[in-house]
């Protein structure tokens, strides 16, 4: 069980399918039980039309940064280099909604993290965090 007090870090990622495909929560359920996983690893998905679909629960401990899963939350946005308007405004409404929840919390993106070698969600969530104006 993932412990409200201990979550550090809200964590931006992309799914790395192509930009033209819109898949959602589903699909990423069923590849990741496909790796034997327990399920989804991330807490909530965004869709190519800004959709915010449900991943895990929030209690549960994600499965989406090896080594930071049991003080994280995880958000996964649809696509690899290209993502839509309406995905970066939910992107931005579920941070805020996740910093209302857990405010003393740092949003990363994946690649931000030293123990990995990826680039998701490959773009400069800092950048982007300060463009939009969120802490």
């Amino acid at each position: 069980m993932l412990i409200k007090k201990k979550i550090k870090y809200l964590v931006v990622h992309c799914s790395d399918t192509n930009d033209n495909e819109d898949i959602g929560a589903k699909e990423i359920h069923q590849l990741h039980i496909s790796f034997g996983w327990d399920g989804i690893g991330y807490h909530k998905v965004i869709r190519k039309n800004g959709l915010i679909e449900n991943g895990r629960p929030e209690f549960w401990i994600g499965a989406h940064v090896y080594g930071f899963n049991t003080e994280s939350l995880g958000v996964c946005l649809i696509g690899r280099d290209f993502f839509t308007k309406e995905q970066f405004i939910s992107l931005k409404k579920t941070l805020l909604d996740w910093k209302t929840k857990f405010p003393k919390t740092k949003i990363l993106g994946h690649c931000d993290f030293e123990n990995t070698n990826k680039t998701c969600p490959n773009f400069d969530v800092k950048k982007w965090l300060l463009k939009e104006n969120i802490n």
